[in-house]
């Protein structure tokens, strides 16, 4: 069973999750396409952090950017290469999507890569009714590498 824990950044385990999560970023996406957040953007007031967790192993992981009182946004979906294909993701966006109701959010956005690399991902949040939009927030609204979705509530 898939536990789902508030917090975990000092966790060395979630650390080395994340710097897997960047570098994924940077190996499929040039720099300046990627939005993904380090620890310290990952610590600030409006973002909520999840590990997912299963017999004590970490299996993913991932945040919930408040964007204004109504507007959220999903950041750093993980799950572990070792771990894929077993509900992991799913597990994280149901429970980030619950959160976002029950802050009364209106509206769930997100922003991913683009390309082959990310295919798994759009199917993901396909899956739970996302669709493409626009660019929201300060994502550039021209960069080809970054794929926008987002759902209402």
């Amino acid at each position: 069973m898939i536990e789902i824990r508030e917090g975990g950044l000092d966790e060395p385990e979630v650390q080395a999750l994340l710097r897997l999560h960047l570098a994924a970023m940077h190996a499929n996406s040039p720099a300046e396409s990627v939005h993904a957040l380090d620890l310290s953007g990952l610590r600030r007031d409006d973002i909520t952090f999840w590990t997912a967790w299963e017999d004590g192993q970490l299996l993913g992981c991932g945040a919930l950017k408040q964007l204004d009182p109504q507007h959220g946004e999903i950041k750093s979906m993980r799950t572990d290469p070792e771990r894929l294909r077993r509900g992991v993701g799913a597990a994280l966006v149901s429970h980030m999507l619950g959160v976002a109701r029950e802050r009364g959010y209106r509206r769930i956005s997100l922003e991913t890569g683009s390309g082959p690399a990310f295919e798994a991902a759009h199917a993901l949040y396909r899956q739970f009714g996302f669709t493409e939009c626009g660019a929201f927030g300060d994502y550039p609204a021209d960069d080809p590498f970054s794929r926008f979705m987002s759902r209402v509530l």
